[in-house]
């Protein structure tokens, strides 16, 4: 490295090449520092060890305990790549040593948004229905085909999670209805207030709205914390939209009482993906299915390049990132997410 140049490792997997790190990335990053970059799996040991000593970014999911942080000394940041936080990094430590640790997060969540506001206007407008009677021969028009048909206009709308989804969702909300009611235990009744949406304990939010979009992200302490009693308390027929994490409902339990009409749901998200084959979720009726496709989108990775390589200039220039999410400490290291 005698360029004096400094040193980043790229090591982005599961994110592959073509995702994060096409030609003008390559370049961009090549004129400002030394490259080692690592596809097709996560970086292996002995190339991580080789490097700590004179690595100022890590790009990428790469395991940093704090054994690693103390033989990083001239590591100035870590990012995710991803739009999670993995329990693999010590956060506290890192933060104590004024690393920055960022999340491409914002970069996914306005796909994910503009999934979750298409996929409830075809759930309550009943289009995925409509479709199959068309094509059945079956169809009714106007009116006639439109009996439990109900509109996003006006409606009583309720989020769980206010977190980079949310934020970007609500916006996209706003031309339709503002009764938006939103629980988030993160966060402070007064910040959602200013945020202009009504802060709401959970049994209200999920027992009050037409429309509820289930945004939270998994932690250690919220595994199925929407279990069977408190799905139960969504009004029926509503339209619900699980985007984020399946973790954070009893999924079983959510299939089910969809399934069985108690409600209208979209879902985007699996306790375990790929889907096998013969898993019995295949078979549910009512429900809305995607293949975890809310946010993979090709202009969704471009954010993700844009950012990175905003914040990354920021970063060596001896500047505070700005467009990336930081971790908070306690939160990433409570992630489950996948």
């Amino acid at each position: 490295m005698s360029s004096g140049k400094p040193l980043i490792l790229f090591d982005p997997h599961p994110r592959t090449e073509a995702m994060v790190f096409t030609g003008d990335v390559a370049e961009a990053l090549e004129r400002e520092a030394n490259l080692i970059t690592h596809f097709g799996s996560r970086a292996p040991d002995d190339l991580v060890e080789d490097v700590l000593d004179d690595v100022e970014i890590i790009i990428g999911q790469t395991a940093m305990p704090k054994e690693r942080l103390d033989r990083a000394p001239r590591l100035k940041a870590i990012v995710n790549v991803k739009a999670n936080w993995e329990p693999n990094i010590d956060y506290e430590e890192a933060q104590r040593r004024g690393i920055h640790v960022l999340s491409a997060a914002p970069a996914m969540a306005p796909a994910v948004a503009e999934y979750c506001l298409g996929q409830a206007i075809a759930l309550a407008r009943g289009l995925p229905a409509a479709d199959c009677r068309f094509r059945d021969g079956d169809e009714q028009y106007g009116i006639a085909g439109n009996g439990t048909a109900y509109s996003l206009y006006d409606a009583a709308v309720g989020l769980i999670g206010y977190g980079n989804l949310g934020r970007a969702l609500v916006p996209l909300l706003r031309p339709f209805t503002r009764r938006i009611s939103v629980h988030d235990p993160w966060l402070s009744d007064r910040f959602l207030q200013t945020q202009d949406v009504r802060p709401s304990g959970l049994a209200d939010v999920l027992s009050e709205n037409r429309f509820l979009f289930i945004l939270a992200g998994a932690t250690s302490e919220n595994e199925a914390f929407l279990d069977a009693a408190k799905l139960a308390l969504i009004p029926p027929d509503a339209s619900v939209i699980l985007a984020s994490r399946a973790e954070v409902v009893a999924f079983d339990s959510f299939v089910e009482m969809a399934s069985e009409g108690r409600f209208r749901a979209a879902v985007d998200v699996f306790p375990q993906e790929p889907v096998a084959a013969g898993d019995p979720v295949r078979k549910a009726g009512n429900i809305l299915f995607s293949a975890h496709l809310a946010g993979g989108l090709e202009a969704s990775y471009a954010r993700i390049r844009d950012m990175m390589l905003d914040d990354v200039k920021q970063i060596l220039r001896g500047l505070p990132p700005q467009r990336l999410q930081r971790a908070e400490p306690k939160q990433a290291a409570m992630a489950r997410s996948r």
